[in-house]
C-alpha cells in the first residue's frame, strides 16, 4: 500500500511536469486543468502513503531521513498546487514537480525508517518545529524557482528572442509576484520553525550543531530576501538573483553536512 501510493504520487508529479511542458513541443497552451488534476491526485496519493506509513510504523513521518524526504516532497507538491491554482498558470510545475518526485524517489530508495521520536507535549513541540521548517523551505524553493524563471524570461525579452521559452513562461510581473509572496511565506515558516527549535533545545537541553548551523543559515538567507523586498526596496531582478543563488547555497550546505558532518547519516 505504501509503496504503491508513493509510486502513484511520483507518476502523477512527473505526468504533471510532462503536461506542463507540452508548449515546448507544440505551439499550444498547457492544459491547466489537466496539470492541476495530476498534481492533486499525486498529493492525495502521497497523503495516503504517509498516513499508511504513520499507522504501520506508529510514528509521525517527520523524523528519519526517508520519511522526512517523503514529507518534504509532499509539502513542495502541495505548495506548488496552491500557487499554480491561484496564479492560473502551470509553468512552475515544469521545475518544481520533478523536484517533488526526486525527493520522493530518494525517500523510497533510502528506506522509510522512522527516526528517534518523542512522546506527549515534547513530541508535538518537535513535530511542529519540523513541519513549519519544511513549509518554510518549500516556500523558499518556490521563490527560487520563480526567480530563476524571471531571469530566463528577462534574458529572452532583452535579447528579443521570442521563442518557445518566452511564449511558455508567464509574464515578468507574475513571476515577480510569486517570488515576493513565496519569500515572505518562507520567512514566516522558517522563523516559526527556528523559534520552536531554539526553545526546544533550551527546554530539553538538546542541541544538534549541524542542524543548528544549517537551519540558522537557511533562516538568515530567507530573512535577507524577505527584508530586502519588504523594507529595502529590492527590485525584481535583484530579488530574483539573490533568491536563486542563496537557495542553491542552502542546498550545497546541506550536502556538505550530510557528507562530511560528524553525525553523517543522521542529519535530518
Amino acid at each position: 500500500m505504501i509503496a504503491i501510493a508513493h509510486f502513484i504520487a511520483i507518476s502523477c508529479y512527473l505526468g504533471a511536469a510532462a503536461l506542463a511542458a507540452v508548449p515546448f513541443a507544440r505551439p499550444v497552451k498547457a492544459p491547466l486543468r489537466g496539470v492541476l488534476a495530476a498534481l492533486g491526485l499525486g498529493v492525495a496519493a502521497h497523503v495516503a502513503a504517509l498516513l499508511a506509513f504513520a499507522r504501520q510504523a506508529d510514528a509521525v513521518p517527520l523524523t528519519g531521513l526517508g520519511p522526512s524526504l517523503s514529507f518534504a516532497g509532499l509539502v513542495l507538491a502541495f505548495t506548488l498546487l496552491i500557487v499554480e491554482a491561484l496564479a492560473r498558470d502551470v509553468s512552475l510545475t515544469v521545475v518544481a514537480a520533478p523536484l517533488a518526485a526526486i525527493s520522493t524517489i530518494c525517500a523510497n530508495t533510502i528506506g522509510l525508517t522512522p527516526g528517534r521520536s518523542a512522546e506527549g507535549m515534547r513530541g508535538v513541540w518537535l513535530f511542529a518545529h519540523i513541519a513549519l521548517s519544511f513549509v518554510g523551505i518549500a516556500a523558499f524553493a518556490t521563490a527560487a524557482a520563480a526567480g530563476t524563471m524571471y531571469l530566463v524570461q528577462r534574458h529572452e525579452l532583452k535579447s528579443r528572442r521570442f521563442g518557445t521559452l518566452f511564449r511558455f513562461f508567464p509574464p515578468l510581473a507574475t513571476l515577480d509576484r510569486v517570488n515576493h509572496l513565496a519569500a515572505i511565506a518562507g520567512w514566516l515558516g522558517l522563523t516559526l520553525g527556528v523559534i520552536l527549535a531554539g526553545s526546544y533545545s533550551v527546554a530539553y537541553h538538546e542541541m544538534n550543531l549541524p542542524q543548528l548551523l544549517w537551519g540558522g543559515g537557511a533562516w538568515v538567507a530567507v530573512t535577507f530576501l524577505a527584508m530586502g523586498r519588504m523594507t529595502a526596496g529590492w527590485q525584481a531582478q535583484r530579488a530574483a538573483k539573490y533568491s536563486s543563488m542563496s537557495f542553491v547555497a542552502v542546498l550545497l550546505l546541506y550536502v556538505v553536512f550530510r557528507v562530511a558532518g560528524p553525525a553523517a547519516g543522521q542529519f535530518l
